[in-house]
């Protein structure tokens, strides 16, 4: 039987778009208590309607930029006592700069990656984490990427983020284990998101070619996936997660056609 997350908290990082919103509305359905932070508050508020209407009894958005530890800390100290036990954690914030070999990459870039993908997730954790042993009860759930698994042409930076959220999941288990805190990795294949977009800073004939010939992942697919490892009865942990699209057997291996294919 699955695990009834009726009225929980759950806090969902870099919530405004792709996968993060998708995994806002799955745990909405679910009538939790929605937590959302990203840098662009605008569209955290553009979403609360659906959300309640989906049945989230509530919802509290706030801007958030999770590469200032500082900001971590106070936002999260400064919540509203209602909101401050979490009790699901979704580390969702993360993005990737450039498409570059090591030997031309943006230093600019690499900060940026690292500081988001790796440092941003050390940052909230260390602020929820705490509670959720205080109180012997918890999930988190870092979204990692195939690009943990294996590196590509190009990837470098980004796939050694990838492998160090892969490695601080596993040390989280370890450091955990008898807390009564769970840790989960969900680590997709290429999903079609905002990521290229981002990557490729706005160039969108760029992005949209990333996926024009092939059929990624959905944010939704995620989201579901996310969803069945915060749902797992507490006898069950799910520690590792790797999805993929059926066109796709690594980061580099594709399946692509001369047209778009239908969903």
């Amino acid at each position: 039987m699955s695990l009834n997350l009726h009225n929980q908290v759950v806090l969902i990082t870099g919530a405004s778009a792709g996968i993060g919103a998708a995994c806002a509305l799955a745990f909405a359905e679910q009538e939790v208590r929605l937590l959302l932070c990203a840098r662009r508050l605008e569209r955290l508020r553009e979403m609360e309607p659906g959300l309640i209407a989906a049945g989230a009894p509530a919802v509290h958005s706030f801007a958030l930029d999770v590469r200032d530890n500082n900001a971590v800390a106070t936002a999260l100290d400064g919540l509203p006592e209602e909101w401050r036990a979490i009790d699901v954690l979704v580390n969702n914030a993360g993005l990737s700069r450039g498409l570059d070999p090591v030997q031309e990459g943006s230093l600019e870039d690499w900060d940026e990656m690292i500081d988001t993908n790796v440092k941003g997730l050390l940052h909230v954790s260390r602020a929820v984490l705490p509670g959720m042993v205080e109180r012997g009860r918890g999930q988190v759930i870092n979204i990692g990427s195939v690009a943990g698994h294996e590196v590509y042409p190009k990837g470098n930076v980004y796939c050694a983020t990838k492998f160090a959220v892969g490695a601080i999941t596993k040390g989280m288990q370890l450091d955990l284990h008898g807390t009564g805190v769970r840790v989960s990795t969900v680590d997709p294949g290429m999903v079609e998101t905002e990521f290229s977009l981002v990557r490729f800073r706005g160039d969108d004939r760029r992005a949209s070619a990333v996926y024009d010939t092939t059929t990624p992942l959905l944010p939704e697919d995620v989201a579901e996936a996310v969803l069945f490892c915060a749902t797992r009865p507490l006898r069950a942990s799910v520690h590792e997660l790797l999805l993929m699209p059926s066109v796709q057997a690594s980061p580099t291996m594709l399946i692509r056609h001369t047209e778009r294919t239908p969903r």
